[in-house]
């Protein structure tokens, strides 16, 4: 697989914060070691990227309880590992270019629910933010860094 000839997906990446301004993380099911991450999915053709934030948060956390905190101006890229390349998105992409939300969540825990349709996540927590980086797979290490230094801007 020729990694230069393939796109970035366009995706969406949500930093959901609590009253405690403890952030949501959930354990992956097709990843179910010791990495977490925040809910993130791709964004549809012609989908506002406000809509796909809403609509991916609800698809994987059931959540729609939220006040918009701050949506980054800038574009939080990844590339995949090579050997994920051709494996994952039908392998269509070579990394995601993230567009991502800080939220603050305004619902009672018993609506957060993981267990949807198209479920993701096996499990789910509330973490310091400052944990951020150490729970994510390797090759996003560095999209959780700059998402913690913005989360950081709003929490202090």
């Amino acid at each position: 697989m020729n990694r230069k000839i393939l796109p970035l997906r366009t995706g969406v990446g949500i930093a959901v914060l609590n009253s405690q301004n403890k952030v949501f993380v959930g354990k992956r099911k097709d990843n179910p070691f010791d990495k977490w991450q925040m809910p993130q999915g791709g964004v549809n053709s012609n989908e506002p990227l406000l809509q796909a934030m809403k609509r991916e948060l609800l698809e994987e956390t059931s959540i729609k309880n939220i006040e918009i905190l701050k949506e980054f101006d800038q574009w939080l890229e990844y590339e995949l590992p090579e050997n994920l390349i051709g494996k994952i998105w039908k392998g269509k992409y070579r990394g995601q270019k993230q567009k991502w939300f800080v939220v603050k969540f305004l619902g009672i825990e018993s609506e957060i629910n993981i267990d949807t349709k198209n479920a993701e996540f096996i499990e789910w927590k509330w973490i310091d933010i400052d944990l951020l980086p150490d729970l994510i797979v390797l090759f996003k290490k560095h999209v959780y860094e700059e998402v913690l230094a913005e989360l950081k801007k709003i929490v202090n």
